[in-house]
């Protein structure tokens, strides 16, 4: 028998339903806008590391033959 899992969704769909959590629209507006700064500041870090790390690294050297 092949059951549907619902994986805690009661059935609703969408974002409305979540505002429960959270309080009113407001308060889950404030607090979605607060997490995207953070994953802003979070990305804005990761492309630093990456900057850096590209700047420190050795310029490679082309490939030595073998003399004979």
């Amino acid at each position: 028998m092949c059951r549907t899992h619902s994986h805690g969704h009661s059935g609703r769909r969408g974002w409305g339903h979540r505002f429960g959590r959270f309080g009113n629209r407001e308060d889950w507006l404030a607090r979605l806008e607060h997490y995207q700064r953070d994953l802003e500041q979070e990305l804005a870090d990761v492309a630093d590391v990456i900057r850096r790390l590209k700047e420190e690294s050795p310029p490679e050297s082309p490939p030595q033959t073998a003399s004979v």
